[in-house]
């Protein structure tokens, strides 16, 4: 029984529900709401998302996230960018040829056909 520390007299504290809880583990006494002062500077946009996760405690997690995510978000970005760009470009070049070819093999009924669609379509914006 001596490795036992010894019991000091008022170290134990009743709550008002009545648990009995040592004096020294009490939460320290409230004294008002806390004020964080947090100053945000304007940084490159690259970086500010890293910034506010450090300075707010999230973690390197966050931070290499966001090292690693955004480059790789914009690379993916652009690669389906021009994706749709060369599809655009596609489906022009598809279309002249066809038209090209319909045009060449139609004979004089595709020309006549082709100039009153034409003239249908003039009317119809005109009036």
């Amino acid at each position: 029984m001596h490795q036992l520390p010894e019991h000091r007299p008022g170290a134990v504290v009743h709550l008002p529900d009545g648990t009995p809880v040592y004096a020294d583990q009490l939460p320290a006494t409230f004294a008002g709401p806390q004020v964080v002062h947090q100053h945000i500077h304007q940084a490159p946009p690259d970086r500010t998302v890293q910034r506010i996760a450090l300075g707010s405690g999230v973690g390197a997690g966050a931070v290499a996230a966001g090292v690693y995510f955004g480059p790789l978000l914009i690379g993916a970005l652009t690669a389906i960018a021009a994706n749709l760009a060369f599809l655009a470009f596609l489906a022009l070049v598809l279309g002249w040829g066809v038209h090209t070819v319909v045009k060449s093999v139609g004979g004089p009924e595709g020309t006549q056909a082709a100039k009153n669609v034409r003239k249908a379509t003039a009317r119809r914006r005109r009036g």
